[in-house]
């Protein structure tokens, strides 16, 4: 089916393309004349341009006007761009050449991204100075046109660089940067271009409706335009974790550092009675009775599957199946037995791929032998008394302690989830290798992993405000990206933000070699043969950049090399800037680089001098990613602008992908293959093994994005009835009229009375603001109680989803009176103050 709809969506991309060629032809032509003419033309085009734009307030006709002049529009950035060659500018304190004028398919793809497409064109195509070409043309309106990079260092880098043109050609730019004051931020947004990141536009736009106690302290302008670059990462990858602002809550600390030692020293114990399920399994299977053997096995996989003696019986196919087929009979209950009775003799058991851990009777029993009840929550009746609902408080905060540090000690771990630095936890994007400064795990999760590293354990912070990447992105009235990958993702962009995916041919014939990948047993055997892969590049001056999925991987990597007396460079994605320094310099001869799979992205790796003729940069894959985006990506990192390059993946069969995701026929057809092949494996149709279970994983994290973003759309309309509530609080010039709604003038009137007049409008905002403020506060938490329990109805046959929109409305209403009422007592409250004060 997909096959036969390939040849459909190939022949859409290149209607489209025809469709944009003789607009590229009209541009040059523009821009030839140009060459002739003197600079002040340029300027006194782009005056008129914005003198007439000025005037217009309907968007279909601004659209109409900005498609009108768009050829032009382009020449004068094209001619600016020619212009600027040779001059010499400064981009974050260093002195460089401008020499980029565009280049055809960059005018393809600046033309793609103004009519609302993503633009998929390959690292090296010169996606930022293709993105100067819309932002021009759109900031012209005066609206203002913000571009979203990935990082902070991005952003400045790009401000700067690309500044010079637009500054060239009359235009403001200006550049978000964290922890800037009010007033800083607010200039940059008056300027016609802001540069920055996701995460700083998003949070300003939290803090200008849901924290700002006047329309001084509100930043933003409005969402007109957003050109987001690197796409994919921003709009897929970051759309999994909402933005969110906390303030300080209660400390709840006690529980996570009372249960530590008691839940170390489960762990303790299961990893004994896991070490005896291994010896078992290894008496039996000598003794020749397999279905003892695979019980044992199957035991051991649900109380520590990531055993080291599990892991290497595991490469034996007949093992493998042999617990595959135990399994399957547990599931049917054959032998009168389910898995649930096998949990039971264990302390606790994992599910690696839903990251769950799950105590049963017998560790209830080792953390409380005293107490058969601790771990039973009483049930809460409307009558209950104080005392009632304090115990059960405690006892939930117990339980769900305990809960979280058991998935803290056997689900994260450190080097791979999280990292401990400068005493904080710190967690790792697993899609990225990226650290996330400033993120916290919720629900106390990231409290237990504290505790477990023996650091300090803040306190669980309270939701002030919070949207999801993708709703703060459908506020802007026009959208649009780059990025080197996002074919892949091409239906999720669509359903979920209306964008389609539009790939831009290549300046140059890309040279790249992308060899099969090689499969090993273990993750020993991988790790050497990559070592020995390197050596041998080495010795012919032949550049290396290894990819690696986590940091714990790429240390492991870097003490083989050091091992091994190989020079080598180790960048674990922790300072952006010194990032793009060090990736710079991956393509110079007998360069060895070592990094996470994401590190430097947005810089390109130019070859050094001779390395050409070498073969290029050879790009190294320690593991396959579970999107085969980050696969792409790292690949796209080398044969830049017609360059050779090669690529390799060395995968075992110990990776993650394979362990959770592979069907397990198949794995164990690649294990007898490997066994047969001297424990190697090669060949075009493992490609499609792994490439079909990267499709699994990147269709249950479509599900899992869509589910998130089905709930948060019902929370998206509250929060613009609040937020627009809130704006008409901050920017009333009669704040009176608000409260009038709720009482008669009299009434108003007595309530007030006493209160100096140039007191009484901010008393009056005050009184409302702290009344929404409050009550929407209280109403995220109860919301974040409705989502977490929900799902429980499904086993009632109710659709959660439908369950969660009833009730959510059913508080929503509940708020709106609550804060009505709240708003007169405060108003009452505080001129009594006022009066006693004065």
């Amino acid at each position: 089916m997909i096959a036969k709809l390939l040849p459909v969506f190939a022949g859409k991309n290149e209607r489209e393309l025809a469709r944009i060629r003789p607009v590229v032809s009209k541009i040059n032509r523009c821009e030839e004349k140009l060459q002739t003419a003197p600079e002040s033309k340029l300027h006194e085009l782009t005056a008129g341009w914005r003198e007439h734009l000025s005037g217009i307030t309907d968007d279909a006709t601004r659209a109409r006007y900005l498609e009108q002049i768009l050829p032009e529009a382009y020449a004068v950035v094209k001619n600016a761009a020619r212009r600027m060659s040779g001059r010499q500018i400064d981009v974050g304190g260093q002195s460089m050449t401008w020499e980029m004028v565009h280049f055809d398919v960059q005018l393809i793809g600046g033309i793609a991204i103004h009519r609302g497409l993503i633009a998929e064109m390959q690292t090296g195509e010169g996606k930022t100075l293709v993105a100067t070409l819309p932002v021009f043309l759109n900031a012209l309106t005066g609206l203002g046109v913000h571009v979203v990079t990935v990082n902070d260092y991005l952003a400045r880098r790009d401000s700067e660089w690309m500044g010079e043109l637009f500054r060239f050609l009359g235009l403001s730019v200006g550049c978000l940067q964290h922890d800037q004051p009010p007033e800083v931020r607010r200039a940059q947004y008056q300027c016609d271009i802001t540069y920055g990141t996701n995460s700083e536009f998003g949070f300003d736009y939290l803090r200008d409706n849901g924290i700002a106690r006047t329309a001084e302290q509100q930043v933003q302008r409005g969402h007109y335009f957003a050109i987001i670059d690197e796409i994919d990462s921003i709009l897929i990858d970051e759309a999994r974790t909402p933005l969110i602002i906390t303030m300080p809550g209660n400390d709840e600390s006690d529980p996570f550092v009372r249960n530590k030692p008691a839940v170390a020293r489960l762990v303790r114990k299961q990893t004994e009675l896991c070490n005896g399920f291994a010896a078992e399994a290894k008496r039996q299977l000598e003794a020749g009775d397999t279905a003892a053997a695979g019980l044992a096995l199957l035991k051991l996989k649900l109380g520590q599957p990531r055993h080291r003696q599990f892991l290497r019986m595991m490469e034996q196919p007949e093992l493998r199946r042999l617990v595959d087929k135990v399994e399957t009979t547990y599931q049917r209950g054959r032998f009168g037995k389910t898995l649930v009775h096998l949990k039971e003799e264990l302390y606790f058991s994992i599910n690696e791929k839903d990251r769950d851990a799950d105590l049963s009777e017998m560790g209830r029993v080792f953390l409380s032998p005293k107490d058969p009840d601790a771990f039973t929550l009483p049930e809460l009746d409307l009558e209950a008394g104080e005392d009632a609902r304090r115990s059960f408080g405690e006892r939930a905060r117990e339980v769900h302690a305990i809960s979280q540090l058991l998935k803290a000690w056997c689900l994260h771990e450190r080097d791979v989830h999280y990292v401990v630095r400068d005493g904080k936890v710190t967690i790792i994007d697993e899609s990225t290798g990226r650290e996330m400064p400033g993120r916290r795990w919720s629900d106390g999760l990231h409290q237990a992993v504290e505790a477990k590293e023996g650091v300090k354990i803040e306190s669980e912070n309270r939701t002030c405000a919070s949207i999801t990447i993708q709703n703060y992105f459908r506020l802007y009235d026009k959208l649009a990206g780059m990025t080197g990958t996002a074919e892949t993702e091409a239906a999720e962009f669509h359903d979920i933000y209306q964008l389609d995916v539009l790939p831009i041919p290549t300046h140059r014939p890309n040279l790249r070699v992308d060899e099969n990948d090689s499969v090993y047993r273990t993750r020993d055997e991988k790790f050497r043969a990559v070592v020995e892969r390197i050596r041998r590049a080495r010795e012919t001056g032949q550049p290396v950049l290894v990819g690696t999925a986590s940091v714990e991987s790429s240390e492991t990597l870097a003490r083989l090399l050091k091992r091994a007396k190989i020079p080598h460079t180790v960048l674990n994605a922790k300072n952006h800037e010194e990032e793009a320094a060090i990736v710079a310099r991956a393509g110079e001869r007998g360069a060895v680089t070592v990094s996470t799979n994401m590190a430097g992205r947005g810089t390109d790796i130019k070859l050094g001098p001779g390395v050409a003729e070498l073969g290029g940069l050879f790009v190294i894959g320690t593991e396959r990613a579970t999107s085969r985006r980050i696969d792409r990506q790292l690949r796209g990192r080398c044969s830049r602008q017609g360059d050779p390059g090669r690529a390799r993946f060395f995968l075992s069969l110990e990776d993650d992908l394979m362990r959770h995701h592979a069907a397990p026929d198949q794995m164990a057809a690649m294990i007898e293959q490997s066994a047969a092949r001297a424990s190697t494996l090669r060949g075009g149709w493992l490609g499609k093994l792994i490439e079909e279970a990267q499709q699994r994983v990147e269709q249950h994290g479509y599900k899992i994005r869509k589910r998130v973003l089905d709930f948060d759309d019902v929370m998206n309309l509250q929060r613009g009835i609040v937020y627009d509530q809130r704006n008409e609080v901050l920017h009333a010039e009669d704040i009176r009229q608000v409260i009038r709604d709720e009482l008669r003038e009299t009434q108003h009137e007595d309530r007030v009375a006493g209160v100096p007049p140039e007191m009484l409008a901010p008393l009056e905002r005050e009184a409302v603001l702290r009344a929404i403020d409050w009550h929407w506060q209280n109403h995220l938490d109860d919301m974040d109680d409705l989502r977490e329990g929900v799902f429980l109805r499904a086993q009632g046959q109710k659709d959660p989803l439908v369950e969660f929109k009833n009730e959510a409305y059913a508080l929503f209403s509940g708020l709106m009176e609550a804060v009505r009422v709240t708003a007169v007592k405060n108003l009452e409250r505080l001129a009594e103050r006022v009066r006693v004060a004065g």
